[in-house]
């Protein structure tokens, strides 16, 4: 794992039709409108935030815990319109011993089935893959979460099986997981 790659500066990525790139202060708006929407959050272990100052002090934890090696959150932005976050993907729980990461995303309702995560995910597997020289990257979804799975399955990953009754996820409990991965030697681009 070259963590240095990732946590060394802020890496900005991109493909022909997107950026993922650092959350800013004055993305608040944005942001606000990801959070503060319930759906965005339906199966998720995050709980949507209804006020506005708790998000924008999210945003300085953005960069706290990129500094402090922990986790590493991108914005997602259209070439077109590259100051208009549509949403958010993450790579966090960065194992060493195992060269593995799980990664999450999320967008703003009003782009949702798009093809925007599937393509966000493509971006952030290449450089995790390429330059992080990442063995092993993962997610775990919600056993109803079909729009997530889709994103998934379309870029390689393949379901290991569930976990049952295995995370105490905020907001809903003790609740069943599915876990997908990709390897190294799987991808192909």
């Amino acid at each position: 794992m070259n963590i240095e790659a990732v946590f060394g500066q802020l890496p900005g990525l991109k493909s022909d039709r997107f950026l993922l790139k650092k959350i800013e202060n004055h993305h608040l708006e944005e942001v606000f409108e990801i959070y503060n929407n319930d759906k965005v959050f339906e199966y998720c272990g995050i709980i949507p935030k209804h006020n506005k100052d708790t998000v924008n002090n999210m945003i300085g934890h953005f960069e706290r815990d990129y500094n402090k090696r922990s986790k590493v959150k991108w914005g997602i932005f259209a070439q077109a319109e590259p100051d208009r976050l549509l949403g958010i993907i993450e790579a966090f729980d960065f194992n060493q011993k195992v060269n593995g990461v799980t990664i999450g995303y999320f967008l703003s309702e009003l782009h949702w089935g798009k093809g925007i995560a599937t393509e966000a995910v493509g971006i952030l597997l290449d450089y995790l893959f390429k330059a992080g020289s990442i063995n092993r990257i993962q997610a775990e979804v919600m056993p109803l979460n079909e729009a997530s799975k889709k994103v998934l399955l379309k870029n390689g990953f393949i379901k290991e099986g569930t976990l049952r009754q295995a995370a105490l996820w905020a907001g809903k409990g003790i609740i069943d997981l599915e876990i997908y991965s990709i390897l190294k030697a799987d991808y192909v681009k």
